[in-house]
């Protein structure tokens, strides 16, 4: 080569200037099989990501969902987490913190379970708090994960006028409610308008107009709270209750797992339920509707006539992975 003559390089897509690389994996929450379960885009290493990249982000990928993994403001805690729907930043989500916690998992093992497997603990910090995960890895399995509410559900004191609820989504008087359960709102974080259907037939006829919902819908913890609609049973066998949830004012017309909603229900089923001491393993299908079923497992413990103590979890499978260009 002459002195003085430049050697020629190959630049790599995303090296250009103002542009970055960085990892992302897809991963199917709330199941253990691909292409059923609630879809969400996990964005790893994002923290020179401002809030306005994330947000274009997650309207790009138009996941209900759209986590990204920063690091932890806590040495001890393993990773930071900003959840974004297509239209908002979440300040805490069911999905989005099992899948993440697994998706972590996965990068730590680089994608293979040990012969005997693997447990172990993670603190995730989320808008809402620090979040506490316990996640289990077995060989030929699908992950799991489950969490502690960081927040338990309580109930918010607004008036609901239920016919104007049930004819926001297409429900006549007579097929709301069943037993002692009532249409009411409740937060764990995010608030929902819980609303029980008498049978899986009224669930199945559910119908968001979306802006019948903005006119009666009420307004939980700053925001508009959107419907879950909930009744006993499921096509599941081991499902306690059949949900869906819509979300149209978030970009989601409907969501086919909701772990927050879950998180509120479990208030709910408190309540209306009358729990006894003690510890309550339920589980909650969703997404069933929409050709993408999934499993929530709600755990409810009680000490005396309170709750004291509310876990959510899941397993979760990677279907992509690959690299953004930004």
């Amino acid at each position: 080569m002459a002195k003085g003559r430049r050697r020629n390089r190959v630049r790599r897509i995303g090296e250009g200037p103002g542009q970055r690389m960085t990892d992302y994996a897809i991963y199917d929450v709330f199941t253990g099989t691909a292409l059923a379960g609630n879809p969400l885009a996990v964005v790893f290493d994002a923290d020179e990501l401002r809030d306005a990249r994330m947000q274009m982000i997650a309207r790009e990928f138009n996941l209900s969902e759209t986590v990204f993994v920063l690091k932890p403001e806590h040495p001890a805690h393993t990773a930071r987490l900003r959840i974004f729907t297509p239209e908002r930043e979440l300040p805490f989500a069911g999905h989005p913190t099992v899948g993440a916690a697994i998706a972590l998992a996965d990068r730590r093992l680089g994608g293979a379970a040990p012969a005997n497997g693997m447990d172990m603990v993670k603190m995730l910090e989320e808008v809402i708090g620090a979040v506490r995960c316990a996640v289990r890895i077995r060989p030929g399995e699908a992950g799991f994960a489950e969490f502690d509410l960081p927040r338990l559900s309580r109930r918010l004191d607004i008036d609901i006028e239920p016919a104007d609820i049930g004819a926001a989504l297409g429900l006549d008087p007579h097929e709301i409610g069943f037993e002692n359960h009532r249409v009411s709102l409740w937060s764990a974080g995010v608030a929902f308008v819980l609303v029980p259907v008498h049978d899986q037939a009224a669930a199945a006829k559910a119908e968001c107009n979306a802006a019948e919902w903005d006119r009666v819908a009420p307004m939980g913890d700053g925001k508009l709270a959107y419907p879950y609609v909930y009744c006993r049973g499921g096509m599941h066998h081991k499902a306690c209750f059949h949900a869906r949830m819509f979300a149209p004012g978030d970009g989601i017309p409907e969501d086919p797992a909701t772990g927050s909603a879950a998180a509120a229900l479990s208030g709910a089923i408190h309540q209306f339920d009358g729990l006894l001491e003690g510890n309550h393993a339920l589980v909650i299908e969703q997404g069933v509707e929409m050709g993408r079923p999934s499993l929530i497992h709600l755990h409810i413990s009680c000490t005396g006539p309170d709750v004291s103590h509310v876990r959510i979890g899941g397993e979760a499978v990677r279907i992509a992975e690959g690299r953004l260009l930004i």
